[in-house]
């Protein structure tokens, strides 16, 4: 039997001058307050084999990175790690982020030398605005809001006559792919730079692609926590960062998990932390942290009508090799707001779109309880079949964890391309895959 996999739900400008480099860190550098702190680490921790066993060691604070047959792997600080140690469970000191120095001298604000190929924010923003320019007919970028620090958070529609205000546009059925929640998962703006390449080179040669770019209009978010990232990677090596860079009142531990800030279920159900300092801090209210509310708002904006325009979404994430679905607050399969032909719909579709790219389809409460995560927000406020992917490597971590060489990119990009090409082509009618058009669908 395979083994069950993490859930992890879950770019830069160079410098031109020593000095500004040098500037430049220090202001990315953790606070002298909390200097002093002893940072997470990883632990692979053995015993727990249930749903409900993996919740209650994520219910010490410490951040469920990846779900193995008999054991779980965590970021946990040093009281975390005794807490869970209390509850009977071996823990295992796992290794720390990989050195890709490749002999070289890391550059502030990039990505180590043997990887090279990431792109930091800066270079992404570049990427985003040269392809913009290259496809206008159907690509445009607009700003949607400010991360904490101020780094734009961007959104690029991607459709026949991109421009265009409405008419014909405005009836097309519209998916949302965003990505980034978590700043050490810098795969899944690799994802993103990769489906705005494919869907402008391949418009007019692939049919596939030709006609979902035709009918539908395709929202991608290619970076929701700039912040977090461009910290991970400010001295030129992994810090293993995941939260956001927002400062919590009266602590001096920063940043709080994005993907527990949304406001559904928020905080209910022990799936999060209250706690400034652990990894799954949820933040002080529901969209408190500024990065959530810019795309909750930009999702809301597409309400048009009355009626919600997005009706089928991606969230990407790192790693385990998933697909997953709401709800991850409970562990039922139908619950309020999620009906048997509701559930049934998202899990015929969910593993459809897993046979193609070879992940384990599966409900997120599946693994343990989250709260306040964007797939839950995203259905049950908003009625969006929304899913979360979780990418390569798989539980083992053996290809890098969060952090895989940049010679997987291309390949495990691509293997994406027809799981997304089919939700795409189900958004019109999620329904249909359980034959029920008629009833829903009109």
């Amino acid at each position: 039997m395979r083994p069950r996999t993490p859930l992890s739900r879950r770019l830069h400008g160079r410098v031109a001058t020593a000095a500004t480099a040098v500037l430049l860190t220090l202001a990315m550098a953790a606070p002298a307050s909390s200097r002093s702190e002893e940072r997470p680490r990883a632990y692979e921790v053995t015993g727990p084999r249930t749903a409900a066993q993996r919740s209650a060691v994520a219910a010490t604070g410490a951040s469920v990175d990846a779900v193995r047959d008999h054991s779980v792997v965590v970021t946990a600080d040093a009281a975390q790690a005794e807490r869970i140690r209390r509850m009977g469970y071996r823990l295992r000191v796992l290794p720390g982020p990989p050195d890709r120095s490749d002999g070289r001298k890391a550059k502030p604000f990039d990505f180590p030398p043997a990887d090279a190929k990431y792109h930091n924010y800066n270079e992404a923003m570049a990427e985003i605005d040269a392809d913009v320019a290259k496809y206008p007919s159907l690509m445009s970028k607009q700003v949607i809001g400010k991360s904490y620090e101020g780094r734009d958070i961007v959104a690029v529609k991607i459709t026949n006559g991109a421009k265009a205000a409405g008419g014909a546009a405005a009836a097309k059925p519209e998916v949302l792919f965003t990505h980034h929640q978590h700043a050490r998962e810098h795969l899944t703006v690799e994802m993103a730079l990769y489906l705005l390449k494919e869907f402008g080179s391949k418009y007019g040669t692939d049919p596939r692609v030709t006609k979902m770019v035709d009918s539908r209009v395709i929202w991608v978010v290619p970076d929701v926590n700039p912040d977090g990232g461009e910290y991970d990677i400010a001295t030129g090596t992994y810090r293993s960062w995941r939260k956001n860079r927002q400062p919590n009142t009266g602590s001096s531990a920063r940043g709080t998990d994005l993907n527990r800030n949304w406001d559904y279920k928020w905080g209910c159900c022990g799936g999060s932390s209250g706690s400034t300092g652990s990894e799954t801090y949820r933040g002080s209210a529901p969209q408190s942290a500024p990065e959530v509310k810019v795309v909750a708002d930009f999702v809301r904006s597409r309400i048009v009508g009355g009626k919600q325009q997005i009706k089928a979404a991606i969230d990407f994430h790192t790693y385990s090799e998933l697909v997953l679905w709401p709800f991850g607050w409970t562990y039922d399969d139908t619950a309020p707001g999620m009906t048997k032909d509701d559930h049934d719909a998202f899990a015929t579709i969910g593993k459809s779109m897993a046979a193609s790219n070879g992940y384990t389809p599966e409900q997120s409460s599946d693994l343990y309880i989250t709260d306040g995560t964007i797939d839950d927000w995203l259905w049950g406020n908003q009625k969006i079949f929304a899913y979360t992917f979780e990418m390569y490597p798989d539980s083992s971590g053996a290809g890098g964890g969060f952090y895989p060489p940049d010679e997987v990119i291309d390949r495990e990009t691509a293997r994406n391309r027809d799981a997304v090409l089919q939700l795409l082509e189900n958004a019109d009618c999620m329904y249909r895959s359980i034959g029920k058009e008629g009833q829903y669908c009109r």
